[in-house]
């Protein structure tokens, strides 16, 4: 298969394990997706296919597929590339199964390496009537690697610094700024020269901090679905981390199209794959309504306001002591 690089996009229809020998080997740079959950939901309108994932009838089995696919999936991808996988749990018969981390070991018995579990927090996480334990509002995003060396552009998806901030949990805040000795974290941070010389710009990075394990990301939602659908902010911070402008990325469970969407919008280009035809019409509606309102162009004009990150604001005084640090700024 051949897909330029003009932003093209396309989606192909069938079991993306019978659909993977159409992919040229190395050809994937980013795989973002979310497959269905175990015992979840209907996505066929009452006459589910005997190969579709999610409705097997016990979890050994779901994991078994779900470890065969990406399997599958490993050879497509580029040496250097990465797959995000977002993977919900089941509850049945007042029990918890642990689905995500059982996938998440499968996959690493089977070829992938995994280098980050993410909790996805869900900020608008749809109520329950359980009394009898926490209600579920997170759910699992696991990062995998083909090899040990591999693309990810930490400064595409940093986030703002904590500290000096007025969310900062920090005693003392702003009365260390520019204090020979002011490292107010003696044990962390003690054997920063930068910190003990109150060099603050040189200990923070200036497109903010590291992105952390838990990313809060409100449910997505899209006219032409009645459920709700992955969040373009989740799969947009996996994108720009894993991928370059040019980049071909693959979603094996294309569902609503939300990957497609994302990857274009970024100059990327998109593979999809989707079991059901009705869903395939979807997607491919989807990134034609984007298109014609415009929506696939990156909505920020550089990488700082792209990512909503502060700017870092130093000054210094004759004496090359700092007299300003200022993390609220904005470029």
């Amino acid at each position: 298969m051949n897909l330029s690089k003009n932003g093209i996009s396309k989606i192909l229809v069938g079991d993306i394990r019978e659909k993977s020998s159409e992919i040229g080997n190395g050809s994937i740079q980013c795989i973002v997706t979310s497959p269905p959950y175990f015992g979840h939901r209907d996505y066929s309108g009452g006459n589910p296919m005997a190969s579709e994932i999610g409705k097997e009838t016990t979890v050994e089995q779901y994991v078994q597929n779900l470890s065969s696919t990406f399997h599958k999936l490993l050879p497509k991808l580029s040496d250097d590339g990465l797959l995000w996988l977002n993977i919900g749990d089941t509850y049945r018969d007042n029990r918890q199964l642990g689905i995500p981390w059982q996938v998440a070991l499968a996959l690493s018995n089977n070829g992938w390496i995994l280098r980050s579990d993410i909790i996805w927090n869900k900020s608008n996480a749809m109520p329950s009537s359980v009394k009898s334990r926490p209600t579920v509002s997170h759910e699992y995003i696991f990062l995998f690697s083909k090899s040990k060396d591999y693309y990810y552009n930490a400064d595409a998806i940093r986030e703002p610094h904590v500290t000096f901030s007025k969310n900062s949990k920090m005693r003392g805040g702003r009365n260390h700024f520019g204090k020979r000795n002011g490292t107010p974290e003696q044990g962390k941070n003690g054997g920063s020269h930068n910190l003990h010389d109150g060099r603050w710009d040189q200990a923070f990075h200036p497109l903010g901090r590291n992105k952390r394990t838990v990313w809060e990301i409100p449910l997505g939602k899209y006219r032409g679905t009645h459920f709700a659908v992955f969040p373009e902010k989740l799969v947009e911070t996996c994108i720009l981390a894993a991928s370059r402008k040019g980049d071909l990325v693959l979603d094996p469970f294309t569902g609503s199209g939300t990957t497609g969407v994302v990857a274009l919008r970024h100059g990327r280009r998109f593979l999809g794959v989707e079991l059901y035809p009705g869903y395939k019409a979807l997607a491919e509606e989807r990134i034609l309504h984007a298109q014609r309102q415009g929506n696939l162009k990156p909505k920020t004009r550089d990488k700082r306001e792209q990512n909503n990150l502060p700017a870092i604001v130093c000054k210094r005084n004759s004496k090359k002591e700092l007299v300003e640090f200022d993390v609220s700024a904005r470029f």
